[in-house]
């Protein structure tokens, strides 16, 4: 496996130290690729060895993933991430219309941006990052509940005796990650504390229900703010329904949500998992660059 060289770069963002990762030339088109959920910038690794143009692609930690910063609070606020991109944006293209990418939870943050500011987006890659189920009102005491009583718990994450232990717990996970990417994959997910155990790069609060419900109709009402060009980017083996909806009303559900981005191009990655950008990169960055070079 051979590997684009990347660097690191450790920014202060809004008072929280963020880390960055780069790679390719400066100077070069960027691609900003935000990460999902208990993940990091790294995992976009398969995908840029794939890219055959020239390009500068971007990808931050999510603050409390990978190296950035953890909050220090007990919850992790949504609208948070946000002002996070906003301000990596300025950093990195100030005044200038990006092409921005996100995966799953960070799919969902690049949605919401480029509804917010879509001055800024050149174009919007979005890989399954559809959102959650409508909850409904009366689920509404009971999360505040939950919520309440998780602010009373420490939340831990599981250690792992080795980073091979690391890598195996991955492959479990997605069955279809080979031994070579797992380990790559291992070595920035995790790193050893001081008894030797190796913990996942990422804050346990993440692990805590938040108490707000999830407000599909104003999600949907930033979606239909987008102008840019959106290229949506499905798995045809996805748990996608896990979260939001079992079919076939999940699939109804996402093809209602997806009828608000105006200039929309849709794709399914054939063998591949939630995690494509690991499953299957090379045929990700082809419809990658194909989409960016229209």
């Amino acid at each position: 496996m051979i590997l684009t060289p990347s660097r690191s770069e450790m920014l202060t963002i809004r008072g929280l130290r963020c880390h960055v990762r780069h790679w390719g030339r400066d100077g070069a088109p960027k691609i900003f690729m935000m990460h999902g959920w208990m993940d990091v910038g790294a995992s976009f690794q398969f995908v840029v060895d794939a890219l055959q143009g020239d390009w500068h692609v971007i990808a931050p930690d999510w603050r409390g993933f990978g190296l950035s910063a953890r909050s220090g609070a007990d919850t992790y606020w949504f609208p948070d991430y946000l002002a996070d991109l906003d301000a990596i944006l300025r950093h990195y293209a100030p005044g200038q219309a990006v092409n921005l990418l996100g995966h799953s939870m960070g799919g969902n943050v690049v949605g919401l941006y480029a509804g917010a500011r879509p001055e800024r987006i050149r174009k919007l890659i979005n890989l399954e990052g559809a959102g959650l189920r409508a909850p409904r009102p009366e689920q509404t005491p009971g999360r505040y509940a939950q919520w309440l009583d998780g602010l009373l718990e420490k939340p831990e994450l599981r250690s792992y005796a080795t980073q091979s232990a690391v890598a195996a717990r991955l492959q479990k996970t997605n069955p279809r990650l080979s031994d070579e990417r797992a380990a790559f994959l291992a070595q920035h997910w995790s790193a050893q504390n001081d008894v030797g155990q190796w913990e996942i790069l990422g804050d346990p609060v993440h692990k805590q229900a938040g108490p707000l419900p999830y407000h599909v109709e104003d999600i949907l009402a930033c979606w239909d703010a987008i102008t840019a060009p959106v290229l949506w980017v499905e798995a045809d083996q996805t748990n996608m329904w896990d979260w939001l909806g079992a079919q076939p009303k999940g699939r109804v559900e996402l093809d209602r949500r997806l009828g608000h981005l105006r200039n929309l191009r849709r794709e399914t990655i054939v063998g591949a998992g939630h995690m494509l950008h690991h499953d299957q990169p090379v045929a990700l960055a082809r419809l990658i660059e194909d989409f960016l070079q229209d």
